[in-house]
């Protein structure tokens, strides 16, 4: 219901708060490799708990059901 905040929780707990950045290149580099971990290789709940790479190349194959989304 409210992905946004979720993805962010998971971006502060994860990301953020491991580290203390002393420049903006070191937080640029810290943020750009989560964003990557977090859209290519994380496992998420609502895609059967696969990565969206994962969950991407079993579509690809087959018409893979995903979980019912809770509006």
């Amino acid at each position: 219901m409210n992905a946004h905040i979720e993805s962010f929780r998971i971006f502060e707990d994860d990301c953020l708060s491991r580290w203390q950045f002393e420049t903006y290149a070191q937080a640029y580099e810290s943020v750009a490799e989560f964003m990557v971990f977090y859209n290519e290789r994380r496992m998420h709940s609502s895609i059967l708990d696969l990565s969206p790479n994962e969950f991407y190349e079993q579509q690809q194959c087959e018409n893979v059901k995903i979980k019912g989304v809770r509006v």
